[in-house]
């Protein structure tokens, strides 16, 4: 008799490794990486990774397999997977203890103080409870926990408790460096000299990795930290010196977020219908990097579980394919951009999609915003990723995928349209335009109402100022806000970078006949009457919708329409006559 498969449910949201593996949810099997970092020769190890991919749900699974409590679920949690089938020996030995460091108050050094020694409290009393059917005199052990009011007092209270009985401690740290991106987010001095007092000087954290470090010496066997920048490990060392950073190790590189087969696995393992993954999921989703000679690119957990998710729950197409809560986790580039430079290389970033940079493994934060070191940050936060270019050996970032290059030209949008007040607009004109160039093929509405309403309406200090690239900038940040067409900004080809390429969702809208190529140029105010370079300009736009049209990625396509709009300062545009024989 043939066997049903059972169907997984998608484990979009969940991060407890035991619900999942207990209520049908489906499950990367990752549980390889614990056997590799057992066998580390240093014991204390370090990841970072980006936001939403997955360092949650591998702490919670690194819990269930060491804490003691869960020794009699271990052949259900693990049995299937590598590690149950390869036990190291010590699964289930060890007393477990997670402190986690978001949501702290970081308004001043006391507030930071009390909410931090209140987050180790909660930690130790939830140690305490979470081991309470194996605690002689439990209720005695919680009473005595609640009256230290001391770091240090708390965590050797609980650490003798795990001596008692003969056992070692797994150290879990999760966020190490929350609230240190918060303070330095806030880009204040203020927020700088809290930040020294916290950390350099004998203030609340440094006392508690120092006392993590003198534990090592005891009960401590293991540490395993997590955070998403590595701005607090130099400024940690004197107190912690002994961690094992890994997050630009290759041999894991696929400890987090999904590779190509993973994903492959998970549609199966859910059974979701093919047929209606109508997406480039790879343009999307895909294109990460954590070292230059990783074979796989890998996708964040999240984004691939939140657009899988979709696709199945939803009937019809999957109109927003970006999850906002996602989204949520990087308004905080937002706030870095106090510094011109910054800008500017957020500006190069986005105008060319990559930069030439090599990762830093540490920094502090005093250099923070020295080059090298923000475009690291960039890249810790996921904002660009490593770039392995065949032909060059230089190092470069880029943008990982289209969902990153989206939240930056929403970024470039506010920035622009808090220099520029005037460019208020109903969003329901720019829809009737765009539909208009879908659905009609008629682009002309589109550009004369785009002109209208942001760039007559440009600032005199921002028009100094104002180029080529800007007015790129504002124009796909306006496409973004249409579902029509995916703008692509840059796209590679065979016969160079094209402005704004328009790929049209089929997916949603069967009715749109046309992909656009659109070649864009500009000329400043001030040369706003000579004609001989207005011409210049347009023969030259000519001459390079030519070329990509008849480039690999575009020849023998009849479902292309090429336009070459000139925008001439703020006070008009010309369309270039003679794509009529290009189209």
């Amino acid at each position: 008799m043939t066997e049903v498969r059972q169907i997984k449910k998608i484990s979009y949201g969940q991060t407890n490794f035991e619900k999942i593996r207990t209520e049908n949810y489906v499950y990367i099997d990752k549980t390889r990486f614990i056997e590799m970092l057992e066998n580390e020769p240093n014991s204390y190890c370090f990841l970072i990774r980006p936001r939403k991919f997955g360092k949650s749900l591998f702490l919670s699974t690194l819990y269930h397999y060491y804490d003691i409590c869960s020794k009699e679920k271990f052949q259900t949690l693990f049995g299937d997977l590598y590690i149950g089938e390869n036990p190291t020996g010590k699964q289930n030995s060890m007393f477990v203890m997670k402190f986690q460091f978001s949501g702290l108050n970081t308004r001043s050094v006391e507030k930071f103080e009390e909410s931090f020694t209140e987050a180790i409290q909660s930690s130790i009393q939830r140690f305490i409870i979470q081991h309470q059917f194996i605690l002689k005199d439990y209720e005695k052990i919680s009473e005595a926990a609640e009256k230290i009011k001391s770091i240090r007092g708390n965590i050797e209270f609980a650490l003798s408790i795990i001596e008692r009985f003969g056992c070692k401690a797994y150290i879990i740290i999760d966020e190490y460096d929350h609230f240190a991106n918060d303070l330095i987010a806030q880009g204040t001095n203020l927020s700088l000299e809290q930040y020294k007092q916290l950390i350099w000087a004998n203030g609340v954290v440094r006392d508690f990795y120092e006392t993590l470090k003198d534990a090592t010496q005891t009960v401590v066997d293991r540490i395993f930290i997590t955070g998403v920048t590595p701005i607090m490990l130099d400024d940690v060392t004197s107190g912690f010196n002994i961690s094992n950073n890994l997050s630009l190790d290759l041999r894991y590189h696929d400890i987090l977020g999904f590779n190509e087969d993973e994903v492959e696995k998970l549609i199966d393992d859910c059974g979701i219908d093919r047929a209606k993954i109508t997406i480039d999921r790879q343009f999307l989703y895909n294109g990460y990097l954590f070292h230059k000679d990783a074979k796989n690119k890998l996708y964040n957990s999240t984004m691939i579980l939140y657009i899988l998710n979709q696709i199945n729950i939803t009937v019809g197409a999957v109109i927003q394919l970006i999850d906002y809560n996602l989204k949520s986790d990087y308004t905080r580039i937002r706030m870095l951009m106090n510094k011109p430079e910054n800008t500017e290389k957020l500006e190069t970033i986005i105008a060319l999609g990559k930069i030439e940079s090599n990762v830093i493994p540490r920094f502090s934060v005093e250099k923070i915003h020295e080059n090298k070191n923000f475009l690291s940050l960039l890249y810790y936060m996921g904002l660009v990723t490593i770039h392995k270019d065949e032909n060059n050996e230089k190092p470069w970032l880029k943008i990982p995928n289209y969902s990153i290059k989206t939240m930056y030209w929403e970024y470039m949008e506010e920035v622009i349209l808090e220099r520029n007040p005037k460019m208020s607009y109903d969003p329901t004109e720019i829809l009737s335009a765009s539909g208009t160039m879908a659905f009609e093929e008629d682009y002309l509405p589109f550009f004369e109402i785009f002109h209208q309403k942001f760039v007559s309406r440009i600032s005199t200090r921002d028009l100094r100022r104002f180029s080529e690239k800007n007015v790129k900038f504002l124009l796909l940040s306006v496409l973004f806000q249409t579902d029509y067409y995916l703008p692509i900004s840059e796209p590679e080809n065979t016969e160079g970078y094209i402005d704004i390429y328009l790929k049209r969702r089929n997916d949603i809208y069967k009715g749109i006949k046309t992909d656009w190529v659109w070649e864009i140029k500009y000329i400043k105010q001030s040369d706003a009457g000579k004609e001989a370079l207005i011409a210049q300009k347009k023969s030259e736009a000519l001459e390079q919708l030519q070329r990509y049209k008849s480039s690999t990625l575009f020849k023998d396509r009849t479902d292309v329409k090429y336009v070459a709009v000139v925008f001439i300062g703020k006070k008009e545009f010309q369309i270039v006559r003679g794509t009529e024989e290009l189209t």
